[in-house]
């Protein structure tokens, strides 16, 4: 690409790319993806960015083009990269000059510098960083941020490095840089302290600007750049210089007002010299250790003492708080439980933290952080009035407390009590006993309080197991607190019903449920909704602990069921409404089919609320949830929800639909339990089946519940299923058995072991391509034992049950061997008596002596000369199988099952499901329950007898060593 020529028509094509008309639009990106790979293309794109008289959104543009080729086409390795020349004339051009006046483009270059800094520093491009610390140094404002801007992101990318080679490449730099850059650090700094005092705003934000940058490119070469930064004299340094200066800059921070750019950026900086100590705790805890006490000092005095009044702002507290909580929790400043077993560092480390937190501070720090920042704060309190759904459901799980307020003091207290216990105990206690009786509703300042101090008693609910007599509180103040119905009371009902979920599972009296069901009863119709959305989350956490006893609960479970009903279709947003669903959910899992009579309504709005969660695949995922047990509560009774429930299932397992993404793994669950309760196969069922091959296709995580699916339909209608979709379930096994492991294998022949089972002609004819296979599995010995005693599994049920067509696929393999068929059945016959060890499961061992047993009488010469090994194995069933009867001194078969009963069940046992009452009814007609191995072998050998006359039977019975023929007549001795 001549770059003269091309550059007005690269130039033409990027202002059509960034025009609003798709008809103009889309030709020009197209002929730009083409260039892509033209030489001299990135030259031109090169030329046009450094053009400062063009269009911005063209050059940036531009920009961005040049960087995605760097991802795609730089690496000498990839398809159609760009040629060394091009390559080493792009770098020189790309740091010519720093002199970019658009901020947005600045960044972007500078990004841009990094990516090719990552490929091709320092090897190929060794000027790279002494250009850039050179233009650092320059006068001119512009220029000198520019590459302060590209020395950082250059800096942040070798930083980010993981290879051995990298890291020791980077911790190189990092040491022949690390003065220049404290020094450019501190010169920066030094001047913007200056220029506020001179109230010289305009260049104040400049240098601020700079220093931001330079702390910056200094946090990525202190944490990453030395692998012992205790042994380096100017990162210690630093570090301990970063103290003073965030006093410097928090003072500064008196002198503007929120919102103030000056503000904004002073608070991004204290942040990041708070982020510079957070990360180097976190990678170098050890040489962190001379840096504890002043960590702790400085975090402490700012947070919990009158120091940090006036000056301190949300994010810098969270961030303290997290100094203090790291330091506390981190597992390198605890001795070992055995004192003679712990490092230096860690003793040293537990002296300094043990001499810091006295007794009289950790109370300090106890009392502020429950009388201070527990409490709800006047944003929060107006979030409850005007936006009750989000207070209530506010997100304070996994690392929020990195970031946000509240869970970061409950973290914090919660780590703290747990290390400090002792001498914490007691202080909260006595903010308790402070509290004792009904708060007054005109002193709002004591409501706050006791609901902070209630949530500490909540939040260390375990630590506090020893010293709180929960039962009694609950029954002589909290049940009285929660009848106060005052509308400010709310307050301490919401925060008393919480405070009860979270001491259930850890000490509860059994026998104080009722008490407890009938206050959620009564608050569930409270006039507060956050008060009802809190009772719901409590329901939940009782009824999923382990003392949960139905018989208690049942009382109430209509009246609470219709409420948590009420609730569901009270609330707006998606979150809240997940939240009751999930309740809903666990209701009806643990009372399982007492919920039938009171589940109308829910099964009336269920589809109303599936139809209005289109854009919300969350929501519907607690739908499909809730679904699923109330499925599994209803049994055969969930047919009547059919018209919704499988259109449901037939959109969550479309694997072409978008939201498939979000809805398959609970689409696959709903879909089983569907099937495990169906009374009976209906057209629209069946039709379902057809998203299934496609999902075999993805062979995922799910590919386990997809054969659970394919067995639940063989047990509901094996013949309407196999007639429609055995032919390609079995292609898609063909394809799954090229390339699945050894349980892979085992998962698909057992589908095919229960086709054969339920439907013996049927399933053998139809899975007729996969069983070659399977006989030479046995003849060449597969070596995985699973997968040989699921060979022997299938070929006996076609043996015993299908005797036809094992002669047939036979013969079948006996011309792919060239051998006679005789001959092949002997090769099996020897492989199967050697190799009946593989097989574990009593029921398949029976099924191999019934199958093989079954071969007999026969006058076939090769059947006759594996007779011993028959009865060796028919011998070893019978041990597997036989029990003796005390009684009658004689032995009964006991997998042999003559009736059908319903069982008796205890309350924590669920009741079978339909499918569960298939499968007793297939087991009483399975040989392998229905035929006595006893009489069975007994029959069969009788019969040889007969065949073969007294004499030849005798000869045949001398083949077998003596001690089984014993053991054997000891069987069927007296039949």
């Amino acid at each position: 690409m001549d770059i003269q020529s091309a550059s007005s028509v690269v130039l033409q094509a990027l202002t059509q790319a960034t025009s609003q008309d798709t008809a103009v639009l889309k030709p020009a990106e197209e002929q730009l993806r083409q260039w892509e790979t033209q030489p001299g293309f990135y030259s031109v794109l090169l030329s046009i960015f450094n053009n400062h008289m063009l269009d911005v959104n063209v050059r940036w543009l531009a920009v961005l083009y040049f960087k995605n080729g760097i991802d795609r086409y730089w690496r000498r390795v990839a398809p159609h990269a760009l040629s060394e020349e091009e390559k080493s004339s792009l770098r020189a051009g790309l740091i010519t000059n720093f002199n970019e006046p658009v901020n947005q483009i600045a960044t972007q270059i500078a990004v841009l510098i990094a990516k090719v800094a990552r490929l091709d520093c320092p090897r190929q491009w060794p000027e790279l960083i002494p250009i850039l610390l050179e233009s650092v140094k320059v006068q001119d404002s512009l220029q000198q941020h520019r590459a302060l801007l590209t020395f950082y992101h250059v800096t942040k990318t070798l930083a980010s490095k993981r290879l051995a080679t990298d890291r020791r490449l980077f911790q190189d730099l990092a040491s022949s840089i690390y003065s220049f850059a404290c020094s450019l650090w501190n010169h920066h700094t030094d001047t913007f302290l200056q220029q506020i005092c001179t109230g010289d705003q305009q260049a104040a934000l400049s240098s601020l600007e700079r220093t931001l940058l330079s702390l910056k490119v200094l946090r990525k070469l202190t944490v990453h750049g030395f692998v012992e930064p205790h042994n380096n004299m100017e990162v210690m340094g630093f570090l301990n210089a970063v103290f003073e200066r965030l006093k410097q800059f928090l003072e500064c921070c008196r002198q503007f007002g929120p919102g103030s750019l000056c503000r904004e950026k002073l608070e991004k900086t204290i942040i990041l010299f708070t982020k510079v100590l957070l990360d180097f705790l976190e990678y170098h805890p050890w040489p962190f250790i001379p840096l504890i006490q002043c960590s702790l000092e400085f975090a402490v005095s700012y947070v919990f003492t009158e120091a940090g009044e006036g000056v301190v702002f949300e994010r810098f507290i969270v961030q303290c708080m997290n100094l203090i909580k790291m330091i506390v929790k981190n597992e390198a400043y605890k001795p070992a439980k055995n004192i003679e077993d712990s490092k230096p560092e860690n003793l040293e480390a537990h002296k300094i933290k043990t001499a810091f937190f006295t007794h009289q501070t950790l109370t300090e720090i106890g009392r502020r952080l429950v009388s201070k920042y527990f409490l709800l704060t006047e944003e929060e309190l107006t979030m409850w009035e005007e936006d009750p759904e989000s207070f209530a459901v506010e997100e304070t799980g996994g690392d929020s407390w990195k970031y946000s307020l509240r869970p970061c003091t409950e973290v914090l207290f919660l780590d703290i009590f747990h290390n400090y216990s002792q001498t914490l105990t007691p202080v909260l206690l006595e903010m308790v006993q402070n509290l004792q009786g009904p708060s007054n509703v005109e002193d709002p300042v004591q409501m706050l309080m006791k609901d902070a101090v209630y949530n500490a008693v909540g939040l260390a609910a375990y630590e506090l197991f020893d010293n709180v007599d929960f039962d009694q509180w609950f029954k002589n103040q909290l049940l009285g607190e929660l009848q106060i119905s005052h509308n400010r009371y709310k307050l301490i009902r919401r925060r008393v019903i919480w405070l009860i979920g979270q001491w259930i599972s850890v000490k509860f009296k059994p026998e104080l449920r009722p008490l407890l069901y009938e206050v959620i009863l009564s608050l569930m119709q409270d006039p507060d909704l956050v008060v009802r959305i809190e009772t719901a989350t409590t329901l939940k956490l009782a009824v999923d602990d382990f003392e949960f006893r139905t018989e208690q609960f049942l009382p109430y479970l209509e009246s609470i069921f219709g409420l948590l009903f009420q609730l569901l279709q009270q609330v707006n947003e998606c979150d809240t409404k997940m939240q009751v669903l999930h309740v809903i959910s666990c209701v009806i899992e643990r009372v399982s089919i007492q919920i039938r009579p009171y589940v109308g309504c829910l099964v009336q709005y269920l589809p109303v609320l599936w139809k209005q969660s289109e854009e919300h695949n969350m929501l519907r995922c607690a739908i499909l949830t809730t679904l699923i047990h109330l499925i599994q509560g209803l049994g055969a009774e969930s047919k009547n929800l059919y018209p919704f429930l499988l259109p449901v299932i037939q959109l969550s397992t479309d694997v072409s639909q978008p939201p498939h993404v979000y809805l398959l793994e609970d689409g696959l669950e709903l879909w089983l339990v569907t099937l495990e309760n169906s009374p009976a196969i209906t057209p629209e069922l069946l039709r379902i089946f057809q998203n299934m091959s496609a999902l075999l296709e993805l062979s995922s995580e799910n590919v386990r519940t997809c054969f659970q699916i394919i067995n639940a339909y063989i047990y509901l209608s094996a013949t309407d299923f196999l007639q429609n979709y055995a032919e390609a379930l079995c292609r898609s096994f063909c394809e799954l058995l090229k390339d699945i492991t050894t349980e892979g294998q085992v998962q698909v022949l057992k589908v095919v072991e229960i086709a054969i089972k339920v439907s013996p002609v049927l399933g053998s004819h139809m899975f007729q391509p996969l069983l070659p296979d399977v006989l030479r599995g046995i003849v060449e010995g597969e070596r995985y034992p699973v997968v040989m005693s699921t060979y022997l599994g299938v070929t006996g049920r076609i043996l015993l049950q299908n005797s036809g067509f094992f002669t047939s696929l036979l013969t079948q393999m006996a011309v792919e061997y060239n051998q006679e068929a005789d001959q092949l059945l002997g090769s099996m016959i020897e492989m199967w008596v050697d190799r009946m060890d593989n097989i574990t499961q009593p029921e398949r061992r029976k099924l191999s002596a019934l199958a093989l047993m079954s071969l007999l009488p026969s006058d076939n010469s090769v059947i006759q000369d594996k007779f011993c090994g028959i009865i060796n194995i028919s011998v070893e069933a019978l041990h597997d199988v036989m029990t003796e009867d005390p009684e009658t001194a004689s032995f009964k078969d006991c997998m042999l099952m003559s009736h059908f009963e319903e069982p008796k069940l205890t309350d924590d046992e669920e009741p079978p499901t339909e499918q569960d009452k298939r499968k007793k009814l297939l087991a009483l007609e399975d040989p392998v329950h229905c035929v006595s191995l006893q009489q069975f072998v007994y029959e069969k050998l009788k019969a040889q007898q007969v065949l073969m006359g007294d004499q030849g039977f005798q000869a045949l019975m001398e083949t077998v060593d003596t001690e089984i023929v014993r053991q054997l007549q000891e069987f069927i001795h007296g039949m």
